[in-house]
């Protein structure tokens, strides 16, 4: 399906063609001056809310809570980290002079921050209302200017939308099925890509839960030839749901492809929150394109459930859980329906999918201090019952990435006692990469 009513669309505002450095100019006075009155609130505000004639607008919902954190009454004896993120460059002889920068972004849904409390008890309750987060996220956004922002757990979006438009961002949100107020949302920078095609997700529709995705072929405008479909995606979090976040995984890779076909086998970028980490068996069949599912338990398919904080920093040196162990020695059996939501087929046990995916990160090495042996990010989320990567940027075809910014290392994290904090507006770190069009590539005229 395409951008439709699902999609809650809004008319846009007209949004004028600037030039970078006014741009960046305007980004930074904006965000100073709107947000700086959000950060002395006591309580925390929930609020759902949308405009009367939005899909969503019969089920308003509004909360006021204070939030509890044992922290509150007392003083903090110890200073926030300093918080320095680097670029990394690469040296790519194919790279044009058409680049554009890509960012994805877990902002954290405001809902979630207060439905899941339980998973920040060290971060101070006004580094957990949105007002505060939301100006700490645009800083960021206005350091990195970013051409394309794919933000997973958007439950905002119309607050997000008009911030983003004022400084020349138009975009697209697709909410969650079911009872979530969350999405996906994909902005771009209006003088620099225009939409020619979108399509939206709902894996509810074939079986595979309540969570969604986008893709959109974005054109530039100064080079109509250069075209890149990007994917924006939120995969299910359950640890023990590996086979639907297979055939999540899955069913995106083959609706990209297609879409990519149609526009002339544009390159590809997609971005998201894939709930998987780099040891993962999910991330080898994201790599290799394909995974034998009877030769894994399918609640250890992520990997998720061995980044407790506690095991990464080496404060327990604990056995596993029992349950683990337990999963390890005797193979959880994959029922016919299992099989299917995984592969596409009850009578297959091999998951695969068509496209040929590499890691804008792990394609550009960092420094041991932020990167494991993939080449990945050692983390990028932490709070109180997790700490690790499953944020990434994956490309393929005739694009190529040129820098990444570089993560927070492990100990500068542990510091901060959990995300969000002072100057990093979610649990999530945003992921950030610059890509270029390979030279020589043909033009996709269609």
């Amino acid at each position: 399906m395409g951008f439709d009513a699902c999609s809650w669309p809004r008319p846009r505002l007209p949004v004028a063609t600037t030039t970078s450095s006014y741009c960046s100019l305007k980004l930074e006075r904006f965000f100073f001056f709107v947000f700086c009155k959000h950060t002395k609130s006591t309580s925390i505000s929930c609020s759902v809310s949308e405009p009367s004639n939005s899909p969503a607008s019969s089920s308003t919902r509004s909360y006021s809570r204070r939030w509890y954190n044992p922290l509150r009454n007392r003083p903090s004896d110890s200073p926030t980290p300093y918080i320095v993120r680097h670029w990394i460059d690469s040296d790519c002889p194919l790279a044009s002079q058409e680049r554009f920068t890509v960012v994805s972004y877990n902002i954290l849904g405001d809902r979630n921050a207060w439905k899941h409390n339980d998973l920040y008890p060290n971060v101070p309750f006004h580094y957990m209302e949105w007002g505060h987060r939301r100006r700490v996220i645009c800083q960021e956004l206005s350091e990195w200017e970013p051409d394309i922002i794919c933000m997973q757990e958007v439950d905002r979006y119309f607050d997000l939308l008009s911030l983003m438009e004022e400084v020349g961002y138009v975009g697209s949100y697709k909410r969650r099925t079911g009872d979530y107020a969350d999405g996906c949302a994909t902005f771009w920078k209006a003088d620099k890509f225009c939409l020619v095609e979108g399509e939206s997700i709902e894996f509810k529709g074939l079986g595979l839960r309540d969570n969604v995705a986008q893709l959109s072929v974005l054109e530039m405008m100064k080079v109509k030839s250069r075209r890149v479909l990007i994917g924006n995606i939120h995969v299910i979090y359950n640890p023990n749901r590996g086979d639907v976040k297979l055939g999540q995984v899955r069913l995106l890779s083959s609706k990209a492809e297609i879409l990519s076909k149609k526009w002339g086998n544009i390159p590809i970028v997609l971005a998201g929150d894939f709930n998987s980490t780099p040891q993962s068996a999910i991330y080898k069949f994201l790599t290799s394109s394909e995974l034998n599912i009877m030769l894994h338990d399918r609640r250890e398919l992520s990997g998720q459930r061995r980044c407790h904080p506690a095991q990464v920093f080496g404060a327990k040196r604990e056995m596993e859980s029992p349950l683990i162990l337990i999963d390890s020695l005797f193979k959880d059996s994959w029922t016919r329906e299992e099989a299917k939501a995984a592969t596409g087929s009850a009578e297959s046990d091999l998951a695969v999918h068509p496209l040929k995916l590499n890691s804008s990160y792990a394609t550009i090495k960092g420094s041991t201090r932020t990167r494991d042996s993939n080449g990945e990010p050692l983390a990028t989320s932490y709070h109180s019952k997790f700490l690790g990567t499953v944020d990434y940027l994956w490309y393929s075809g005739d694009v190529i990435p040129t820098k990444v910014l570089d993560t927070v290392p492990i100990d500068t994290l542990s510091r901060t006692g959990g995300l969000p904090s002072e100057k990093l507006g979610s649990d999530h770190l945003a992921l950030v990469s610059e890509f270029a069009f390979v030279q020589g590539m043909r033009s996709y005229d269609n």
